[in-house]
Parts: structure tokens; sequence; C-alpha cells
């Protein structure tokens, strides 16, 4: 096994991305893609560290919670967490920001790069209330690449399927994993008081 580590080396094996895969790439969003945001619930925010330490977080809400501001700019609020603020931080140091946004059942996905910035205006907070409770702060992001993904990882993953849904939980509870990786000494939750914690806390 040899370490690819070139790219020329890589640019050997795999080649270069032509037609399509170049093409549909934009510097802004167009019709489909604001579309495809107001559609999506959910989607992953990649950050990183100004010394390269990488990091995804994931972000979801009711459909149409990422607002479009422009053709440029988009918007995406910061709900209740649990105050690590590891994209924050990173931001901080370096605002590149990737996002990939799902729709369900959609094995297709919606790729945005572009750098952010954290905001407290209270006027731009009000645009995303929820039960009656303001983010603490919002992303902003200023778009630089944006183009749908095709559908072969989710294809492959089989994600949507309800074949490939577990019956029953595969992993130990989420209170016994935090118990045994925290190695604290709190009485293990169940899954359904793990549960009932996070809907108290969403917003």
């Amino acid at each position: 096994m040899s370490k690819l580590d070139k790219i020329d080396s890589l640019r050997r094996l795999y080649g270069y991305a032509k037609g399509r895969a170049v093409s549909k790439q934009m510097s802004r969003l167009d019709k489909y893609s604001r579309k495809f945001i107001k559609l999506s619930p959910f989607l992953v925010m990649a950050t990183s560290r100004d010394e390269g330490l990488a990091d995804a977080s994931p972000k979801g809400d009711h459909p149409g919670f990422v607002h479009v501001i422009d053709n440029y700019t988009i918007a995406i609020p910061d709900r209740a967490g649990n105050n690590r603020l590891d994209s924050m931080e990173n931001i901080i140091l370096n605002p590149a920001i990737g996002l990939i946004f799902f729709i369900p059942g959609l094995d297709e996905t919606l790729r945005i790069n572009g750098s952010a910035e954290i905001r407290d205006d209270l006027e731009l907070l009000k645009r995303f209330v929820v039960e009656d409770r303001l983010p603490k702060a919002v992303f902003v992001v200023s778009i630089k690449e944006v183009y749908i993904h095709c559908a072969k990882a989710l294809m492959r993953s089989n994600l949507w399927s309800p074949n490939a849904q577990h019956k029953k939980r595969p992993i130990p509870t989420i209170g016994q994993i935090i118990k045994e990786q925290s190695g604290d000494n709190d009485p293990v939750k169940t899954q359904e008081e793990m549960e009932a914690s996070y809907k108290k806390a969403l917003y």
C-alpha cells in the first residue's frame, strides 16, 4: 500500500472532472437551489480551525429553517445546543465553511461553499423566532460555490429505504454510551429520559 500525497498522483489515478460535473457549479443561488434550501430540514456544516483540524456539525429544524437573504447570502439560526461552540469558534478563526443540505427521500444533496460570520442583530434574530424564542446568534454565509451533488452516495447507502431502517436500536442507549465515555458517576438515563430532556431544550 502506498500513500497518495501528491495531486499529480491522484489525477493519474482518477483523471479530471469534466462536462456537467464542472459546468453545474455556480457562484450564486438559482431557483432550484433556493427551492432545495426551502424544502430542507437538515444540513451538515463543515468548518475548520486555523491550525487545520476540521469539524462537521449537524443542523436541523423545520423545512425552510435556513433563510435565503439574496442569491449570494443565506442565514442559519444557531439553536439550543451543548455550548461546545466548535463551529462558532472555528468560524471566528477561519471563516471558510462548507454545507450539505438534505431533503428526506431525495438522493441528491445541495452543496454550498463560502465564508461565514456570526451575527446577533436583533432584527435578524427575529426572523428565526420559534415558540416565542430567539436564537442567540445566526450564521450568515456568503456563497462562493453552489451545486447539486449527484445521488450515488445516498443510493449506495440506501439511506431512505424502509428496509434499511433498524427495527431495534443496534447500539446501547445514548445514556449508557455517554456514561462509559465520560467516566462520570451520574446514574444512567434511559433512552426515554434522554429523549424527553432533548425535547425540552429544542429551542
